[in-house]
């Protein structure tokens, strides 16, 4: 960070200690002990500007505490079927770590289809993996390697990637908007692999959309990404849909998937949660029901970016029902054809 940003720092700092309670508490909760690194996000999310940064904090704390996100994970989603429904659905998990330390997660946007479970147990899942990441995993890596790291790489698998896409961005919006207004910049680089012809026209119309400090985080990758990849993590920490060129995200055993129930992070993600239900007192076995939390209003770029992939996806729809329509036709004259003979 150069001058300018330290100052700006200092300044955002003395304003934050002044916040009242109980905006204080949940407050400790986002930064973890790292007070510098959580200001900077706020920031740079903001263009550095001190205002605006400081407005998006507070709100987002203000968030936390009217959704009791601080008790998020002690809020189990069950029962385990449920979950695995979600899990099944939802294709995300953590594969790994960089060479830098960073945790990698991997997401399946291609071969997610969000239809078995409400909106709100897939924005508690998101929502809990964004607390486990912050509030487990980062200060723990922290720790481990002696310097703070306070955020993580993910790699977007677009196998399957589909027109039926369209029914998810509404899904999607919600699930960006809470990350863009209460997790900012937790994400240093976005890898996408597998991409189908329709990401790719996609892209075009959405990459000049974004702002120049996002844009620079995606790195469209070609096939698997795999060569890229070990570039900046070992192979164990590849995702399993990047081991090798032919496969998709469903095309691996269930040891190997990390979106599964069954991998490690999920289990332990689960298992720590169940523990935090159980050791607040409760008498009763947790009883199904989502944690309903409110979804924030998307910001002018995202409502733009949504809606220009949405039309994208309806002329790609309309070239297809053309196409279609034009293969019927010819079809019914040859079918003609073959009667009149």
């Amino acid at each position: 960070m150069g001058i300018v940003s330290e100052e700006a720092i200092d300044e955002f700092q003395e304003l934050m200690d002044q916040v009242e309670e109980p905006l204080k508490q949940t407050y400790e909760r986002v930064h973890q002990g790292y007070l510098r690194e959580n200001l900077g996000r706020f920031l740079k999310a903001r263009d550095w500007s001190l205002c605006k940064a400081h407005t998006m904090l507070v709100d987002c704390l203000r968030w936390r505490v009217d959704n009791e996100i601080d008790s998020i994970l002690s809020k189990p989603i069950v029962p385990t079927e449920l979950y695995r429904d979600v899990r099944d659905s939802q294709l995300i998990g953590m594969s790994g770590y960089t060479k830098e330390g960073l945790p990698v997660f991997a997401i399946g946007v291609g071969l997610s289809t969000f239809d078995k479970a409400s909106v709100h147990y897939y924005v508690q899942s998101h929502i809990q993996i964004n607390e486990y990441r912050d509030r487990v995993l980062l200060p723990s890596i922290s720790k481990k390697n002696g310097r703070p790291i306070t955020t993580c790489v993910k790699v977007l698998d677009m196998t399957g990637l589909k027109l039926s896409a369209l029914s998810q961005i509404k899904l999607v919006t919600i699930i960006s908007t809470i990350d863009d207004l209460n997790y900012p910049e937790k994400t240093n680089t976005y890898y996408v692999v597998n991409a189908p012809y329709i990401f790719s026209a996609c892209w075009k119309v959405v990459k000049p959309l974004l702002q120049e400090r996002t844009r620079k985080k995606v790195h469209v990758l070609s096939g698997c990404g795999k060569d890229e990849l070990l570039k900046i993590m070992d192979f164990t920490s590849l995702p399993h849909f990047c081991r090798s060129g032919s496969s998709g995200s469903s095309h691996h055993t269930q040891s190997a998937n990390c979106f599964s129930i069954d991998h490690p992070f999920h289990q332990q993600l689960y298992n720590y949660v169940k523990h935090h239900y159980e050791t607040r007192g409760q008498a009763e076995p947790a009883k199904q029901g989502s944690f309903h939390v409110g979804f924030p209003e998307p910001e002018a770029e995202r409502c733009v970016i949504a809606k220009t992939i949405e039309s994208e996806l309806h002329k790609f729809e309309n070239r297809n029902g053309l196409a279609m329509s034009i293969d019927d036709r010819k079809a019914s004259h040859e079918t003609q054809a073959d009667d009149d003979l």
